[in-house]
């Protein structure tokens, strides 16, 4: 939307270098690899968030100013959560949450912390000057907080609300809760590009039954079953997308790349040089890995033949079986042996007669979630008592699972499934779900 002449407009912050560059990292970190027709990218999602924001405000503005006396005008809120719905991304790195875990993780850091530090350095002055958006303006007196946008972009953590006015900790459940902007578009982005389904759950009645209650985001008990809908969904899509085997086959070859590459394409803290991180994508990490093989260095040149193979879907780990398990309780998963891949793997190395137990294999262990057992920020209102109660107090929530987790093995080929297999099932016991085997 053009603004007055020599003002900052929304369209100035979507082509800033910083937001461009989410053109060139995959929004389905490497399921890209395994569905042809999963190319989108963060570029099109953060529109896609951007979008919903708008339609979440006009539904529910009016509660908010019902359950908030201070809350600002309608112009600055939807302002502030279409920014805080294009820039929730704007940290992430090559691959995505795969970064997190094994790049940024050693810093300390997550694409949150890092995006937050982006918008309160590198994007305030230009956040701070925003008039208007296509469907509101801003009040003479009001002004952008680009602080408030780095804050509704982060996980929420205790204690850490104390500082912010009630009407702003309301809108963090829009960036973090059961059903999010976020999850709400990758849900049905994710579905559409992977062709796994076209309309996968219904967005205009999850929207018409949410409004805002002095407690927080509510939904109607009369659309509790298009959450569960799309709360299934969702699962679905990290079992048979996100968590596909062959995806955590790629995973598990990255996995090794990564740990003896990192040094090579972004050495240091990526928070003390903002600068030459905004320059590292995903399209540049794979331009740099595909001419290693040709560098005078033999350790680049080394790692170069390796990140060839992967380039070339010549991938090293070969899915051999798998279990899963659903919990209905989190001190029971806690208390589960699938806490990690590592822990896991011993556990199978235990079970595997002497000889195979050096046996070269990799163990991949998938979690997502149904539902959350606290579920904080989300409330439902029950029409019979005119109130509005935490979520999981509500008995169709609550016959969901709490979470799922898949335990697969990987090896360089499947001569040993069945001994493999055999110490899979020792590790489940009696309570496996599912029982898969590639023989």
């Amino acid at each position: 939307m053009d603004g007055e002449p020599g003002e900052v407009t929304e369209r100035d912050i979507i082509d800033s270098p910083w937001v461009q560059r989410m053109r060139q990292i995959h929004q389905l970190q490497t399921a890209w690899w395994v569905y042809p027709t999963a190319e989108h990218t963060r570029f099109q999602h953060i529109l896609g968030v951007m979008h919903l924001a708008s339609r979440a405000i006009a539904q529910l503005y009016p509660s908010l100013q019902e359950s908030c006396a201070d809350v600002p005008s309608r112009g600055y809120v939807e302002t502030l959560v279409r920014m805080a719905g294009l820039l929730h991304d704007v940290g992430h790195g090559p691959f995505g949450h795969f970064f997190d875990t094994h790049f940024l993780s050693q810093f300390n850091l997550t694409h949150e912390k890092l995006g937050a530090q982006i918008i309160e350095q590198k994007l305030a002055d230009m956040l701070s000057q925003l008039r208007r958006n296509p469907h509101s303006v801003l009040e003479p007196n009001e002004q952008i907080d680009p602080q408030q946008i780095a804050w509704l972009i982060q996980r929420p953590r205790e204690a850490d609300a104390a500082p912010y006015p009630q009407w702003l900790i309301h809108l963090r459940s829009l960036l973090s809760g059961i059903y999010t902007i976020d999850n709400m578009d990758f849900v049905l982005r994710d579905a559409y590009m992977t062709g796994y389904s076209s309309r996968s759950y219904d967005l205009d009645r999850l929207l018409h039954y949410s409004f805002f209650t002095p407690s927080g985001l509510t939904i109607h008990h009369r659309g509790m079953g298009a959450l569960i809908r799309f709360m299934n969904v969702r699962a679905e899509l990290f079992h048979n997308v996100y968590f596909h085997r062959e995806v955590m086959a790629i995973d598990k070859t990255l996995e090794d790349l990564f740990r003896d590459s990192r040094q090579h394409f972004f050495p240091g803290d990526p928070s003390a040089d903002l600068d030459r991180y905004r320059e590292l994508t995903e399209f540049s990490l794979l331009i740099d890995v595909a001419r290693w093989s040709q560098s005078d260095n033999p350790e680049v040149r080394a790692l170069g033949a390796r990140w060839d193979q992967l380039l070339q879907r010549k991938i090293e780990w070969k899915f051999v079986c798998e279990r899963s398990l659903g919990f209905n309780d989190t001190t029971t998963e806690q208390s589960n042996i699938l806490q990690s891949d590592q822990m896991a793997e011993f556990a199978i190395r235990q079970g595997l007669p002497a000889e195979l137990k050096e046996l070269p294999l990799k163990v991949a262990v998938s979690r997502y979630i149904f539902r959350h057992e606290t579920a904080q920020q989300n409330y439902l209102y029950d029409a019979a008592q005119n109130v509005a109660k935490p979520l999981t107090s509500d008995q169709i929530f609550r016959s969901l699972p709490i979470s799922r987790k898949i335990c697969r093995i990987y090896a360089r080929n499947t001569d040993h499934a069945p001994q493999l297999s055999t110490a899979l099932d020792a590790l489940f016991g009696g309570n496996r779900v599912d029982d898969l085997t590639n023989m």
